[in-house]
């Protein structure tokens, strides 16, 4: 029997940072540093989350037989001098900073990784993978297919922001490219930035913004910012554009073509920014759309896959669904940065190895992460002095079910923590989505954001048909589809903007975005028997099998991984119950109300 090949992918040093280990092919834990530190989106080497992912597989650095980096710095930095070079002396002022910030651990990433992983053996190997390749790996090995056409955008790894390639057995050809500075990932930030929101951690703010505006500037992003062509390649007019000379994203003459100066963190949000987000958004979904037909035509095949940040706008991945240019679609549920360590310890493992595509995936629904005993929940909880109840399965489901009803917001926090962006039903907020008031309710006193963002539904794989216009899985709620039209309500086309709000659009308010789409999480009994379960009963109590799925942090936090985040989080907010493992713990009731959070907060 062959010795086992242990290979750990690391992302670090721009945002996001991850590890992930594979052994003999098998993705066994992958998980973001932010979760560890509680800074969000924390960019530094994954210290803390490769510890974790040895420890959960019982091994140490030593027993590792590669460390696979998941881009190639020093094409990356070449490609920022040659940047410089290009636009000289345009950049002189940032150079220096740029410089120095790369004559160190970003540059020397093998002296880097021996510094964190200092008992590695003297053979393992210390690997570099491509940006691009590492996003199609992650795309194309975990997916069930055994041949695809694999479409990555994102903002830009060393020269890449868009491929096209093709993936076969253990093979993946790359075909196609676009290159810095033609991106439609930092277009899609420049907007973000521009609309006052954080850029990387922001975009879904803008994404669910659109729909309150109308696509008003989408002529002028066609025809003053784009050269967009029939296969989805496009060259930006760099004139609108600070990125490759500045320190900012945009410019006067974009503030000029789009109504006025950016928007602060902190100001009013206005109709022009509902405009504004409105026509970035469907421009998106175009070229989108645009790049994969190219990328059906060029590689002929009736399967995608998708990865790279610019992946996980789930609106432009709905209609590619609908608009049936592939018969089956499979999305990588982290398929940002943080994924790009899973893809790299992938690309490693299948250089030489054979691969077997696995139904669904080979995902395990994406919890990757740490899991907690109900001792190890009680001792935290007993740290507190918190007051709790411990029940047996069935009632906890049932209690909890009660709880739903009557409209009581649940923190709700089981089994392995998931990776990637979303909360996926194990570190999640819960809630009635037939109640109209929830979504108010949650944004407001639980989440503490912004009250126009939209909450994704949740509902049994079987049930999606009956109340969204969708018929295939979305495990990772990276599809958005139309609400059912029996279940929609009409409001007046006299109200617009943020006053949509107050409108009930349809029979499950909570979940119902303004334009009546819904960003849908299906869940299946093998991949997570526990929270199923919950939603059949709901269903069996209540006729409606949907309930609100959100994500258990509040604005400027990661989402929770441990018991005690859980906890302190749920202190903080206006959550009514929280489920933990087999404990129920109801937040009036704890015997001390101001539990400071451990986290290092970033606003947006």
């Amino acid at each position: 029997m062959a010795a086992p090949h242990n290979i750990l992918g690391v992302s670090a040093y721009y945002h996001d940072a991850a590890a992930a280990l594979v052994v003999d092919g098998k993705i066994i834990s992958a998980a973001q540093e932010e979760r560890f530190t509680r800074k969000k989106n924390d960019s530094d080497f994954p210290r803390h989350a490769a510890q974790f992912c040895l420890r959960h597989a019982n091994l140490t650095p030593a027993q590792l037989d590669a460390v696979v980096f998941y881009d190639k710095p020093i094409l990356k930095f070449a490609r920022l001098l040659e940047t410089y070079l290009a636009v000289a002396p345009g950049g002189w002022r940032t150079f220096p900073t740029v410089l120095s910030n790369w004559l160190g651990e970003k540059l020397d990433l093998r002296k880097a990784i021996l510094a964190e992983l200092p008992r590695l053996r003297a053979g393992c190997e210390i690997l570099f993978t491509e940006h691009h390749q590492s996003h199609a790996a992650s795309a194309f090995y975990p997916s069930p297919f055994d041949e695809a056409a694999i479409l990555t955008i994102d903002g830009v790894g060393e020269w890449a922001t868009t491929t096209i390639s093709h993936g076969t057995g253990n093979k993946i050809k790359m075909l196609k490219e676009l290159r810095f500075p033609h991106s439609l990932g930092l277009v899609y930030s420049a907007f973000t930035d521009y609309c006052g929101f954080r850029i990387n951690s922001g975009e879904y703010k803008l994404m669910g913004l659109a729909p309150y505006g109308e696509p008003k500037f989408a002529d002028a992003i066609r025809h003053e910012l784009l050269d967009l062509k029939p296969d989805g390649s496009f060259w930006l007019n760099l004139d609108h554009f600070n990125f490759v000379r500045g320190t900012t994203m945009t410019n006067e003459k974009f503030h000029r073509l789009f109504g006025g100066p950016p928007r602060g963190l902190e100001e009013q949000i206005t109709q022009q920014h509902m405009d504004v987000a409105r026509s970035i958004q469907l421009v998106t979904q175009e070229i989108m759309v645009r790049l994969a037909r190219h990328a059906r035509e060029v590689t002929g095949q009736k399967n995608l896959c998708l990865a790279g940040g610019v992946a996980l706008n789930c609106v432009a991945n709905g209609i590619i669904l609908r608009e049936k240019i592939f018969e089956n679609i499979w999305i990588q549920p982290a398929a940002g940065d943080a994924g790009g360590a899973r893809g790299a310890a992938l690309a490693a493992w299948y250089v030489e190895n054979p691969r077997v595509a696995i139904s669904p995936d080979s995902m395990q629904a994406s919890l990757l992460g740490p899991g907690f005993s109900d001792d190890e929940i009680e001792t935290m909880l007993r740290s507190h002095n918190a007051i709790f109840q411990k029940l047996e399965k069935d009632a906890l489901l049932d209690f909890t079910v009660e709880l739903l009803k009557t409209e009581k917001v649940i923190g709700w926090f089981q089994g392995r923590m998931e990776f990637g962006p979303r909360a996926l039903g194990n570190r999640s907020i819960l809630g009635d989505a037939r109640s109209p008031k929830m979504q108010s309710v949650m944004n407001l006193k639980v989440k503490f954001r912004e009250s126009f963002r939209p909450f994704a539904p949740i509902v049994r794989r079987e049930r999606v048909a009956d109340y969204f216009e969708m018929e295939v899985a979305s495990p990772y709620m990276l599809l958005v589809a139309p609400v059912k039209k029996e279940l929609c309500r009409e409001v007046p086309l006299e109200i617009k903007g943020f006053d949509r709000l107050k409108s009930v659009r349809s029979t499950l308010p909570a979940i119902t975005h303004v334009d009546y789409s819904a960003r849908i999480q299906t869940v299946e009994r093998e991949s997570n028997p526990l929270l199923y379960e919950l939603l059949l009963r709901f269903e069996k109590a209540t006729g409606c099998g949907v309930l609100v799925n959100t994500s258990f942090n509040v604005r400027g936090e990661p989402i929770v991984c441990t018991p005690d985040d859980a906890y302190r989080c749920f202190m903080n907010t206006e959550m009514d119950y929280l489920v933990m493992g087999n404990y129920l713990i109801q937040r009036s009731a704890q015997p001390q109300q101001n539990i400071p959070r451990r986290i290092f907060p970033q606003a947006d």
